[in-house]
């Protein structure tokens, strides 16, 4: 049913429970199965020039964070079996953007992501990346809840 599901990571156990999730789908259809990290480089838009990290840093930072959660998530993969596993590290000003873009240009037919459950005022300012790119999206969404 689906050839080819994105899994987006953050390193998050939320998102590692997708991964998972996305291991057991990828076995029963025998689907391709790709993981992007994505880093806005852009972060700090907005918040004037007293932050803790320069530009440099934050994106020496996110890299290195991006290596670790796509390793973790590869590792996971392999372990279940699922064969040809591509990564990727994409940078987009949005996050729900950057993994829309990434299932359209490696042809993916899925995306199963995590979704920290956010509610209320931590909804509010940190926004839901899951929610985004559920309403955004043209393909289907599968999203893994904590």
């Amino acid at each position: 049913m689906f050839k080819h599901i994105l899994i987006p990571v953050d390193g998050s156990p939320t998102a590692q429970k997708a991964v998972e999730k996305a291991a057991g789908l990828a076995q029963a259809f025998g689907s391709q199965a790709s993981v992007v990290y994505v880093i806005d480089p852009y972060p700090f838009t907005g918040l004037g020039s007293d932050f803790a990290y320069g530009q440099a840093e934050y994106l020496s930072a996110a890299e290195a964070e991006a290596k670790e959660a796509i390793a973790t998530a590869r590792a996971a993969l392999d372990a279940a079996g699922v064969q040809g596993v591509q990564t990727q590290v994409a940078r987009a000003h949005t996050i729900w953007r950057g993994i829309i873009e990434a299932a359209q240009a490696q042809g993916a037919d899925l995306i199963v992501m995590g979704s920290h459950g956010r509610r209320g005022l931590e909804k509010l300012v940190l926004g839901s990346v899951a929610q985004r790119v559920l309403t955004h999206s043209p393909l289907p969404v599968l999203i893994v809840r904590e």
